[in-house]
């Protein structure tokens, strides 16, 4: 692990207390990140740099002197990251750093990616550089006022060759496989003339010298390239050429191409696996059409996505992608949303309706007010999202990649003793030990061991995101397998967020429909959350729609008004308190409304002889799935599952008791969940779900935190480690399926690469394997964990409905 250190000037207000509540916010949503070690504050006093804990630094720092000090690891968290965090609570990172994802294409070695990281880093600004050879990208952090990103690029095309396009040839996009299929041409060519007596050896030589050329082109090429900037590595491409030119020497020229032929087929072959991964990624980016209808002046034009503008009018007819992200303005139509949101049926949409890029529109005309173009849309930043968590490194790649620092170099001293030790023994002879060294070399060589984790990472990340589900990076594809406790906040993950009428309760000579259009009447006057429940149920069951007048608020109880010449009443029973005496049966079924987490509103009609017309209901109801989605995420190896909310005991007891959760903490502030968060961890891994901005500080704490709908909101696609873009709590139980698996395949992947490598070098040494068969049982097993890590792009689990 490789540990950064990130200094922020820091944005801070002159009023030492402001200050603090500053720091403290931003230290509160770091520390508790993944891959965030320390935070602190640095600041320059008479040329001297002190430093400070938070909450420990002297007050009202000059802005131009304090900086935040960030300790963090560049595998487990990004600058990006950091960013979206620090800018909230008043750090301004974006003007001095910057960071990139780009795209290269490099078949030849796995440690093709190390050689790639070791030499961006090496360039001054570069902060972090992180190479995922499994998806053909590098993540790299920068200073701008120090390289330009041109700088950057160039120095990675001259290490690579450029990303092929439609345009490019056969052979341009395929070079790889061209050379590889070459060299076995040419190597059979030359084995079947060495077997012919009646041609010189010089030219079936001649011919397998032809074959290493293309079967060694890549490995050769890199090494090169090293050389030319001052660099030597020791690493795959130059442990397979020098296996090659070994049994060269030993005049076993056919066993060499044969080799190199193998090697470079195999790393062809698995260039085409790995692009089946990344194919369902850059899939996403096909999702949204290139072109939209935009109406302008009255006339509806076609136009490229790209000169789409926020504001402009897009015309979506049945049938057709959306290209746009925007608010329905005209018609009504279902929309498959499934692309974006994995939701399995379509949803209806009407005028206020918000709507993504890469939906389906159904059998309605709609008329989209553009809110974001290309770029911003809810698809665009999946898809930069997505791609960059590909390039965060898993725990156990970050073991493989340690293990690999030592194993390689090992490897080169034990070939060495190998050569030396047993003939001057007596043991073996020279031709026997240098043989058996340079198939040592072959079968010690770790490809399948770099490419089986970030494979399956890959993969399970794809597969997730296709899924509806965004999993930002492999450490928290692990860490979600993991998880033995869940937290969730009450409203807007296990409520659907808004109340609704539960209970319509009218008194003795009193209907039902008479208590609720009255209270409408009253109600429509009102912008309260509660009274838009009454209005709601009240419109659902078409009840006539009265008119109130002399409308009165009274704050914090309730609302008056005359409704056809009756002064009506709606509020809460304190209202009444003083006023006059309450019947009986209103209190009783106040306090059974109450006792079940029910708010109540209590209804009469003001006169010489006031009319009590009956109590109303309402509450924040559980989602209709809730409880269905608890219980398979049980099924899935989660212990314990806990709501923690700020809402009053009595209705959080009342929800969770409705869904069957195991513990309610209700009445908790933003801090106090914190608090609870890391109680919590005692019992094991703990995720937490909430929307991704008021629990920020409790999913910065938990070990994974999960936003819900993260397509209706960036923060909750910037804020957590999980997304589900839409509000579908069942998705997390595949989430977290698919993430158990994905844990199970990268152990199965480790306990292959490890296994073969330890055969294949007892076999070698042995003498009972040779370099041919141990090049088909290397290559094989390399197949082998890619194919098992694709596995995951065909995971699925079924939610109770």
């Amino acid at each position: 692990m490789s540990t950064l250190r990130l200094d922020l000037p820091l944005l801070l207000p002159s009023i030492a207390d402001d200050q603090d509540a500053c720091v403290a916010r931003l230290a509160s949503l770091l520390e508790g990140r993944a891959g965030v070690e320390r935070v602190h504050i640095t600041h320059t006093e008479n040329g001297t740099v002190a430093e400070h804990e938070i909450g420990e630094h002297p007050a009202n720092l000059p802005n131009n002197s304090a900086s935040l000090c960030i300790h963090y690891d560049a595998e487990q968290i990004t600058l990006s990251q950091l960013n979206d965090i620090a800018t909230r609570a008043g750090a301004s990172v974006t003007q001095r750093f910057a960071h990139a994802l780009i795209p290269f294409r490099a078949v030849g070695a796995e440690d093709s990616g190390a050689r790639l990281e070791s030499a961006v880093r090496q360039l001054r600004g570069v902060t972090a550089a992180t190479a995922n050879f499994a998806e053909q990208v590098v993540r790299v952090e920068f200073a701008v006022t120090e390289i330009q990103l041109a700088a950057i690029e160039s120095l990675i095309k001259d290490f690579t060759s450029p990303v092929g396009t439609s345009k490019q040839s056969w052979h341009a996009r395929n070079h790889e496989l061209a050379w590889s299929l070459a060299a076995g041409a040419l190597t059979l060519a030359g084995w079947l003339i060495s077997k012919s007596e009646a041609i010189p050896r010089t030219a079936s030589n001649g011919v397998l010298i032809v074959a290493y050329y293309f079967g060694s082109r890549d490995n050769v090429g890199h090494l090169v390239k090293d050389l030319r900037k001052g660099h030597f590595h020791f690493n795959i491409d130059l442990l397979m050429v020098v296996a090659a030119l070994g049994a060269a020497s030993l005049g076993a020229w056919t066993e060499g191409a044969l080799l190199l032929f193998l090697f470079s087929l195999g790393h062809a072959l698995e260039h085409y696996a790995m692009g089946r991964a990344r194919n369902a990624i850059s899939a996403l980016a096909e999702l949204a059409p290139q072109t939209a209808i935009i109406r302008r002046n009255g006339e509806d034009k076609t136009v490229p996505i790209a000169e789409v503008r926020v504001g402009d009018v897009a015309v979506v007819k049945p049938g057709e992608r959306f290209a746009i992200d925007g608010v329905v303005k005209e018609g009504v139509s279902a929309v498959n949303q499934a692309p974006i949101t994995g939701e399995s049926v379509p949803v209806e949409k009407a005028p206020a309706d918000q709507v993504f890029a890469g939906s389906v529109n159904g059998e309605g005309v709609l008329l989209i007010e553009v809110s974001s173009a290309i770029g911003d849309r809810t698809l665009d930043r999946v898809i930069k999202l997505v791609t960059e968590a590909g390039t965060q490194k898993a725990p156990t790649q970050q073991f493989t990649d340690r293990f690999q620092r030592v194993f390689v170099p090992s490897v080169l001293l034990t070939v060495v003793a190998v050569i030396l030790v047993p003939p001057l023994i007596g043991f073996w002879s020279w031709s026997v030990a240098f043989y058996r060294a340079m198939a040592l070399l072959v079968a010690a060589s770790p490809c399948a061991l770099a490419l089986g984790t970030p494979a399956a990472v890959l993969a399970g990340i794809a597969q997730a995101a296709r899924n509806g589900v965004l999993i930002k990076g492999g450490a928290h594809l692990e860490a979600l397998g993991a998880i033995e406790v869940l937290a969730l906040d009450k409203t807007g993950t296990i409520t659907r967020g808004e109340p609704e009428v539960t209970d319509v309760v009218a008194t003795e000579g009193s209907e039902r429909a008479q208590l609720l259009t009255v209270a409408a009447a009253v109600e429509r006057q009102s912008q309260h959350p509660l009274a838009h429940a009454i209005v709601r149920i009240a419109d659902a069951e078409q009840l006539p729609t009265l008119q109130a007048d002399g409308v009165q608020s009274v704050t914090g109880q309730g609302i008056r008004a005359t409704v056809q010449g009756k002064k009506i009443e709606v509020g809460k029973l304190a209202m009444f308190a003083g006023s006059s005496v309450v019947p009986s049966s209103i209190t009783d079924a106040v306090e059974q409304l109450e006792d079940r987490g029910r708010t109540t509103i209590v209804v009469r009609s003001i006169g010489s002889n006031p009319e009590w017309l009956g109590v109303i209901g309402v509450a924040d109801q559980p989602r209709d799935n809730v409880r269905a989605s608890l219980d398979d995420l049980r099924s899935a190896g989660i212990k314990h599952i806990v709501m923690l909310t700020g809402d009053n005991a009595g209705v959080a007891a009342a929800v969770a008791k409705e869904v069957g959760l195991d513990e309610v903490r209700a009445g908790l502030m933003p801090e106090d969940k914190v608090t609870a968060i890391k109680e919590l961890a005692s019992r094991g891994s703990v995720a937490m779900v909430g929307d991704g901005v008021n629990d920020a500080p409790a999913l910065a704490h938990a070990t994974v935190g999960i936003a819900m709908g993260g397509a209706g909101t960036a923060a909750a696609l910037e804020t957590a480690d999980v997304a589900l873009m839409g509000d579908d709590l069942s998705k997390l139980s595949f989430a977290v399926g698919l993430s158990r698996q994905a844990r199970a395949v990268i152990r199965q992947n480790l306990f292959v690469s490890l296994a073969v490598i330890a055969a294949l070098v007892v076999a070698t040494l042995s003498g009972i394997a040779r370099i041919g068969p141990a090049v088909i049982a290397h290559e094989g097993s390399t197949l082998v964990v890619i194919a098992n890590a694709l596995r995951l792009l065909r995971y699925q689990r079924s939610a109770r409905s």
